[in-house]
């Protein structure tokens, strides 16, 4: 071991008090303090972060980390201060204009600073970033640029142009799904160039995660009962309908003692964290969420995935799943695959995407015309018109979309309906082969549910009322002293 390894076991021990790296961390590390751009592809759950956060530490100035969503940068920032790290920020658009004012006014003593790549959109946001040293610019989540960039996340795709106005700063990109594509997608955005770009690119597969798919015939309650009774617990299901999500958390609680909680964008932000928080903390045994929940929920003991609906993608199914099993025990994810989801999600699709005429008329008009389109729509008119994208360009880049989303949609179509072992399948479409035997690997190869089960002895979940009631101290104060207490 050189000087540097051992510099770098240190301050690993120190920050964070682990005395190994995890696969990946380490030559991410060691390429970023060398001044390299890296791409960081890392199974979910092994600790992409450190490799963001040790860099910082040992590098001069502060850490930018562009993150996807609030409650993702808002559980990173709460694990850096129970680190003891105080020059932590996130700068969102849920903080007031006083918060947001002392973040600005103590701009430079921030070692690290989360934000969205919508607010690097503000001009002020920009002018104090070219005021201070940035050892870092982190992209976390780095296939939301793919994945949403097009979609309705546009300010994703101006990411390479801001890196060129804060000079090119050393950069890292990180993601635990990206095939071949995704990562082509990443560097044109980005603007960085492949082969000056160090490539740290470890397998997806996750053989702790036995995978299972049960074709459904209407009865996909009585199933989801079932499992969610037997299965040890806690878990996450997953919709691509926000009614159901609900309808499902509510049959729960009524069918089962469980505490079950539904979690998907109309929720308001301040609850979004609430949720999050209490499934952290064990006090929630199933969100029943849509894909707005769990990236970068930080915790290991999830045992079971559910997907009600077919994903969209094979990048969105692997990186949903991965949310269990982080700490290495078994666990399970579960596809209720029924025909007619595949057009729930075509018609999710058609309404993420302008049609050639909104474009045409947007074209026409010089702007979008309010009410007439979704709000991912209108997102992307805007921004075409914005970038001075040509028309016949725009079509074509829609075109493209569409056929990709198509493609995407297909092969997760295939995975549910294949015979086949479908870790076999899920590993192809990432470019890689399953490389050993996997006792228990799919429902295709035999899938033995024992050691997903819930375990004798343990304790009954509490209800919802009597998990308030527990929580209630005010009513054990009065219950153990028989006196009113003021708040």
């Amino acid at each position: 071991m050189n000087e540097l390894e051992t510099k770098l076991n240190q301050a690993l021990e120190h920050y964070f008090h682990y005395t190994s790296f995890r696969p990946g961390q380490k030559e991410t590390i060691l390429a970023a303090l060398n001044h390299e751009n890296t791409l960081v592809l890392l199974p979910t759950g092994t600790g992409k972060s450190i490799c963001y956060q040790l860099t910082g530490y040992l590098l001069e100035g502060m850490v930018v980390i562009v993150s996807p969503l609030l409650s993702l940068m808002q559980d990173q920032v709460e694990q850096l201060k129970q680190k003891g790290e105080k020059r932590v920020a996130a700068l969102t658009s849920m903080l007031d204009y006083q918060e947001k004012n002392f973040i600005f006014q103590h701009f430079k003593e921030y070692k690290f600073l989360f934000l969205s790549p919508e607010m690097l959109q503000q001009e002020r946001v920009m002018q104090e970033l070219k005021q201070v040293k940035i050892a870092l610019f982190a992209i976390d989540e780095a296939h939301c640029i793919s994945q949403w960039g097009m979609d309705f996340r546009p300010d994703y795709l101006a990411l390479g142009t801001i890196r060129q106005q804060l000079n090119w700063p050393l950069t890292m990109a990180l993601t635990a799904t990206a095939n071949q594509r995704v990562r082509e997608d990443i560097f044109v955005s980005l603007k960085l160039v492949p082969q000056e770009t160090t490539q740290v690119i470890h397998s997806v597969d996750r053989p702790n995660i036995g995978l299972k798919t049960i074709e459904c015939y209407k009865n996909k309650n009585e199933i989801v009962l079932e499992y969610v009774r037997k299965l040890e617990k806690p878990g996450i299901i997953y919709f691509s309908s926000r009614k159901m999500a609900d309808e499902l958390a509510e049959l729960i609680r009524q069918e089962t003692s469980l505490v079950a909680e539904s979690y998907h964008s109309v929720i308001e932000s301040q609850d979004r964290i609430r949720l999050q928080q209490q499934f952290i903390h064990n006090q929630i045994d199933i969100v029943c969420a849509t894909n707005a929940f769990g990236m970068g929920v930080n915790k290991a003991n999830i045992r079971f995935v559910i997907h009600y609906h077919i994903p969209s993608s094979m990048e969105s199914y692997l990186q949903e799943i991965g949310r269990c099993g982080r700490d290495g025990e078994e666990s399970l994810a579960l596809l209720l695959y029924e025909k007619s989801d595949v057009y729930l999600q075509m018609r999710l699709q058609e309404n993420d995407l302008p049609t050639e005429d909104m474009i045409a008329y947007t074209y026409r008009k010089g702007s979008v015309l309010t009410g007439s389109c979704s709000e991912s729509q209108q997102r992307l008119l805007e921004n075409f018109l914005a970038l001075k994208i040509p028309l016949e360009d725009a079509k074509a880049q829609l075109r493209s979309r569409a056929f990709q989303k198509n493609s995407q949609l297909n092969y997760m179509v295939d995975y549910a309906e294949t015979s086949g072992c479908k870790r076999e399948m899920m590993l192809h479409y990432f470019e890689e082969q399953k490389s050993k035997v996997i006792s228990n690997c799919c429902s295709s190869c035999g899938l033995d549910e024992e050691p997903y089960l819930q375990k004798d002895g343990k304790l009954p979940s509490l209800t919802k009322n009597e998990l308030e009631k527990a929580n209630n101290w005010q009513e054990k104060l009065i219950q153990l002293f028989n006196f009113p207490v003021n708040y």
